[in-house]
């Protein structure tokens, strides 16, 4: 039975007391007050005014670059922790007026970090920099601000009225010779009079780290005073200690830990001490396991490593000593995971009782993972849990590997939707490496930095959520294709493109590859344009799997078109249209149609539309040449043209529809023929990240002051792109042909 050994309440008051009176003259335990005021916000960043939550803009004055950096600055970006899985990326900003900005979001709820960034030149070094009337917050990264985003799903990293406080402790180390600080909270209500000492978690931070980071990234405070205030836990104590040292067990056992119990009511009982630590602190807490077996009744590991074997023998003593055992890594992307894969197997195989958390899917090694972790181990260090099994939707521990450089297409896409890309060796002298693609926030394009390889090949690996995207490499400021990437984008030459199988999003949902004898035929149609010259143009057109050319009935038809600077294949080929229909069909949402994608550039549309292009296809395919069996829509220049061939020929296309749309009503428009003839006019917008988002304002505004019948769908967050016309694609195909 272990014994209690806390001291009296009388005793530990006095020493608390004499202590920070006379820290300096005692060199012993000392308690300094750590309630730092409230961060400031950047008042470089402001949410944006929007009908969609959580879009930020970051607002950087030119004038306040050049004493930040010592340069001028051509190329000025935000950079942080915005891609997918939490991976640090950059969103390069625009020039307007005398500031650099750039806009993000909606950006999930929980906590993001970012610097600013300004380079003389694409291929120089850029140089870090934070606004200087914002403080430091992170005290290894001086240049990091911090941005938090409230929200569902959040709740238990907000922050908590009532909660805990924040103490320094500053002690004496005999390893190092000097005074060191650790950091300490204590539960809302601690009471350093209780009869009962409280329990302790020791916690060490992973190397490059600062022990503040717990609080500065970590969150510490915001997950403990949460799940105090809630019940879920037992009111304790947490020591952050600094583990930059090589001799970790006098650091911890013979210094910090009796600072701790000299300055606060905490237990030295090893059934009421725990230990944990990421990187090179959790491999600390591994080895005072074996080191110092039985100091510590509970350990957890978070992306860590144990270098030294177990025997048997002291695989026993430490199943006697220890209550729990428990390890933690994010995905494949975490540079520990395969090390924790090796460290479970070693465990194993030594006869060590231990827990696996398995593998974190949704970020890798990145304080995201952690403060899931620290969630994770507090509510379990001095409870009991009844599942001892890993996370709901964490994946098993298994080896991971990449393909030998060189000997496959890119991106490589795993079975949990991990993508790698790698460029060949053309680009070893170059200095700056991204990958340029709609991988932000809501389809948006942020250029996340790949790492240069010992072979001179450039890499990035990082988990992407289902759907369709496109990308191109952008070295040193310069465009250039992936080349062994066999897709290709016929209007965007550096393009490539992929896709992410799964049912996790709509786009997923929909552009996933649908079983071959499920797919619908794709084919090209020649036909005479009415441009200049008369030359044979072509359009992609989709049948259904199951088209019948001698059906009595014929099929109604869904003429749609692409945007500008684009042509008849984007709708193919970044749009993933045929995929689109594929699942509409197979999922029963729509009717047997026809689908027609035609070159839209440099005619008068509703005359090519209406005497080349529908005259071509309803002799080709056995479609209906009634206006209300007929679609017609176009995103972007192609909703002007949709909508100027509804002024113009009302009734010929009884369902309209204008993605990213604009335009207004002309004076002489017939609106009673419009509405007479028009079954369905449904208007989609991008939120204010879209350019044309004030157009389509006006537009509604028109339509509805000239009293033209339409609807209005819900704002898709997001800016000027595919996602958003993919989206818009995917709600408008049910309600065709059905009116």
């Amino acid at each position: 039975m272990r014994t209690d050994h806390r001291r009296g309440a009388e005793k530990r008051s006095r020493r608390t007391m004499v202590a920070i009176a006379t820290a300096a003259a005692l060199g012993v335990s000392t308690l300094l007050a750590a309630q730092p005021a409230a961060a400031a916000e950047d008042p470089w960043v402001a949410e944006v005014a929007n009908v969609v939550p959580d879009v930020y803009r970051f607002t950087v004055p030119n004038a306040a670059i050049q004493p930040a950096t010592g340069i001028a600055g051509s190329v000025v970006a935000v950079e942080g922790n915005f891609a997918p899985g939490k991976t640090w990326t950059t969103l390069n900003m625009g020039a307007s007026g005398g500031n650099w900005t750039s806009t993000i979001g909606p950006l999930e709820p929980g906590l993001y970090y970012y610097q600013y960034s300004a380079r003389p030149s694409w291929g120089e070094d850029a140089i870090a920099f934070r606004n200087p009337a914002s403080p430091q917050e992170v005290t290894s990264k001086p240049t990091w601000n911090t941005l938090f985003v409230d929200g569902p799903g959040a709740e238990w990293l907000a922050d908590a009225a009532g909660g805990g406080s924040l103490d320094e402790l500053a002690y004496d180390s005999s390893v190092t010779g000097t005074e060191r600080s650790a950091l300490v909270w204590t539960p809302p209500g601690y009471d350093e009079d209780r009869a009962a000492a409280y329990p302790v978690l020791y916690l060490l931070q992973g190397e490059g780290q600062s022990y503040r980071e717990w609080v500065e990234l970590g969150r510490l405070k915001q997950i403990l005073d949460n799940l105090t205030l809630a019940g879920d836990i037992e009111p304790m104590v947490v020591v952050m200690g600094d583990g930059e040292s090589d001799e970790i067990r006098g650091e911890v056992v013979k210094n910090l830990a009796p600072a701790a119990e000299d300055a606060f009511n905490v237990s030295s009982d090893p059934a009421d001490r725990a230990i944990a630590g990421i990187g090179r602190g959790a491999s600390q807490a591994l080895e005072l396991l074996v080191s110092a077996t039985g100091e510590f009744s509970k350990v957890g590991a978070f992306s860590g490593d144990l270098e030294r074997s177990v025997g048997k023998g002291k695989a026993r003593q430490i199943n006697s000593a220890t209550d729990l055992i428990r390890l933690y890594v994010g995905n494949v992307t975490d540079p520990a995971y395969n090390a924790t894969v090796a460290l479970d197997d070693k465990l194993s195989a030594s006869g060590v009782e231990f827990q696996s958390d398995g593998s974190d899917p949704e970020t890798g090694g990145t304080w995201d993972t952690w403060q899931r972790s620290l969630h994770d181990f507090a509510l379990r260090a001095f409870g009991a849990p009844a599942d001892t099994g890993p996370s709901e939707g964490h994946l098993p521990l298994e080896p991971h590997s990449l393909p030998a450089p060189g000997t496959t297409p890119t991106p490589w896409i795993d079975e949990n939707g991990v993508v790698t890309f790698e460029t060949g060796t053309e680009f070893a002298d170059a200095n700056n490496v991204t990958v340029w693609g709609n991988f932000g926030p809501a389809g948006s394009w942020p250029r996340t930095p790949m790492v240069k390889q010992d072979d001179g090949r450039w890499r990035l690996t990082m988990p992407v959520e289902s759907g369709s995207y496109y990308y191109k490499f952008v070295v040193e400021g310069v465009d250039h294709k992936d080349q062994t990437n066999p897709t290709t984008v016929f209007s965007e030459r550096n393009w490539s493109t992929f896709q992410v199988p799964g049912d996790d999003t709509l786009r997923g949902e929909y552009t996933t590859p649908v079983a071959p004898e499920s797919r619908g035929d794709v084919e090209v149609m020649n036909y005479t344009s009415t441009a200049s010259g008369n030359p044979t143009r072509s359009a992609y057109v989709w049948t259904p799997p199951d088209y019948d050319p001698e059906r009595e009935a014929p099929y109604p038809v869904f003429y749609l078109q692409h945007g500008g600077g684009q042509t008849w294949t984007d709708w193919i080929e970044v749009g993933f249209a045929a995929e689109i229909l594929d699942n509409a069909y197979l999922k029963g949402d729509i009717v047997p149609m026809v689908v027609v994608m035609a070159n839209g550039n440099g005619v008068n549309f509703p005359n090519e539309i209406t005497q080349r292009i529908t005259v071509t296809a309803e002799a080709e395919y056995n479609i209906s040449n009634e206006g209300e069996d007929r679609a017609l829509a176009g995103l972007s220049a192609g909703s002007g043209a949709t909508l100027t061939t509804l002024w113009a020929h009302p009734g010929k296309f009884a369902y309209i529809s204008g993605m990213s749309a604009f335009g207004s009503v002309p004076a002489g428009a017939d609106v009673a023929a419009i509405n007479e003839g028009t079954k369905l006019l449904r208007i989609y917008s991008g939120d204010v990240q879209d350019f044309t988002y004030q157009n389509t304002l006006a537009l509604i505004s028109s339509m509805t002051n000239r009293g033209v019948e339409h609807e209005f769908a819900p704002i898709i967050p997001g800016p000027h792109s595919w996602d958003v016309w993919q989206k818009s694609l995917i709600d408008l195909l049910p309600r065709l042909f059905k009116g």
